[in-house]
């Protein structure tokens, strides 16, 4: 398949601060060097990665630094990382809204960039007439333009609103008919910078929709960039995590999602292993996604299993139960399960004569986003509590959707909605 991008050596560097006397003898310094004396440019060694969290001791910062990879044709590629992290500064360049300072770039089609609330619309004009202008300024001809206009106006629901002057449109309004032209005005190459996350629901779902369409059925290339990591999921075939400015890892959008994640929780990842002479029965506890690997970080609604570690222990008892409680991020109790109820694949227990290992699976857990604290006790029915562990482990949930998890609470209610 041929290559529809290809970011080699790209580089971008900024000065930071405001505009002083000394920027203008900093560019007279950079032409006289590069362009009379044909030399080298003299900034092009100095400043650090961009780290927006820590102040620098240069006033050169390296937004990007060393980019390197390829898109293939047809392909849906997730870029991914924190705020800060390069990705709107890497889109830009390639929708050559900027220029690089190193590196060169290549595209082969025509680019369609949506790259935030309004871009390329002119407020005094009307919507009409803003998808007349966006077309030319993609180079198509007016004919084309009227026979996609219809398709266009439909999608973007603002039928009501196609004459009104686009400064009077919501945010929404503007996404919604911003997405719809770079989507249907034929591009070969699609980039949309986290403006989905205006949109409402129903639009975000309409325009995944209309992505897959276009690089699917028709053959086009989609970056994506987006915080909403259920997006990136079921759009993206492979992702690009970028970090500081640099690329830290491309590969399968799953496993690029899965570092993305953990990288943020690393303080979660440690497992909790009691001493030995302790006399607390519950030992470890592993958190591990369906595939079997550790993790503490997850989508909301993927399965979650959890394996508990019991010491040896001196009683064997069928009203002896395990137990555990998740709290919400308010640290509200909000579920729990216990051995006493649900599936279990065995029914009597034998503690004495070895370690124990119980693994419970909880399949399409559907938690909003947020950072759960997990307790474990061992008791004995409706006697005593032979031990209790708070804070054993914690699980870390990101959204499917994201800002939802100040409108719904802790937990998705998964039913069938139908009206009559």
């Amino acid at each position: 398949m041929s290559i529809a991008i290809e970011f080699e050596n790209i580089s971008k560097q900024y000065r930071l601060g405001l505009v002083s006397t000394g920027t203008l003898s900093h560019d007279l310094n950079r032409f006289w060097q590069t362009k009379v004396l044909r030399r080298e440019d003299p900034y092009l060694k100095v400043g650090e990665v961009n780290d927006r969290a820590h102040k620098g001791a240069s006033e050169y910062v390296w937004a990007l630094k060393d980019i390197n990879f390829k898109v293939e044709q047809g392909d849906v590629v997730g870029i991914i990382g924190r705020n800060g992290a390069g990705k709107s500064t890497l889109l830009k360049l390639l929708s050559r809204v900027t220029a690089p300072t190193t590196g060169t770039i290549r595209a082969r089609g025509r680019i369609a960039s949506l790259l935030e609330v309004g871009t390329g619309f002119h407020p005094e004009m009307t919507g009409r007439e803003n998808i007349y202008m966006n077309g030319a300024i993609m180079g198509m001809s007016r004919a084309e333009i009227t026979r996609k206009l219809d398709e266009i106006v439909d999608f973007s629901g603002c039928e009501r609103y196609l004459d009104t002057p686009v400064k009077r449109y919501s945010s929404g309004m503007t996404v919604r008919l911003g997405f719809a032209i770079a989507a249907h005005l034929e591009p070969e190459i699609l980039v949309v910078d986290e403006v989905l996350a205006v949109g409402d629901a129903e639009f975000q779902k309409k325009a995944i929709g209309k992505m897959q369409d276009v690089s699917r059925g028709e053959g086009r290339t989609v970056l994506f960039v987006s915080h909403n990591m259920g997006a990136v999921k079921n759009l993206c075939k492979t992702g690009v995590l970028l970090e500081n400015g640099i690329i830290r890892n491309t590969g399968l959008v799953d496993d690029i999602v899965n570092e993305y994640v953990l990288s943020g929780h690393k303080d979660n990842e440690k497992k909790i292993d009691l001493p030995p002479e302790a006399k607390n029965k519950i030992k470890s506890i592993r958190i591990c996604n369906n595939q079997g690997l550790e993790t503490n970080s997850f989508i909301s609604g993927e399965t979650i299993q959890i394996e508990i570690k019991l010491q040896k222990c001196d009683f064997t008892d069928e009203s002896t139960g395990l137990g555990i409680y998740l709290y919400s991020p308010n640290q509200e109790r909000i579920a729990g399960a216990t051995t006493f109820f649900g599936q279990i694949e065995k029914k009597s227990y034998d503690f004495k004569n070895a370690n124990r290992t119980i693994e419970l699976t909880l399949p399409h857990l559907n938690l909003t986003g947020g950072r759960y604290r997990l307790d474990a006790t061992l008791v004995k029915k409706n006697e005593c509590r032979y031990d209790y562990q708070e804070g054993i482990a914690f699980i870390n949930i990101a959204d499917s959707i994201p800002n939802v998890s100040s409108h719904l609470g802790a937990l998705y209610l998964d039913g069938f909605w139908k009206i009559k």
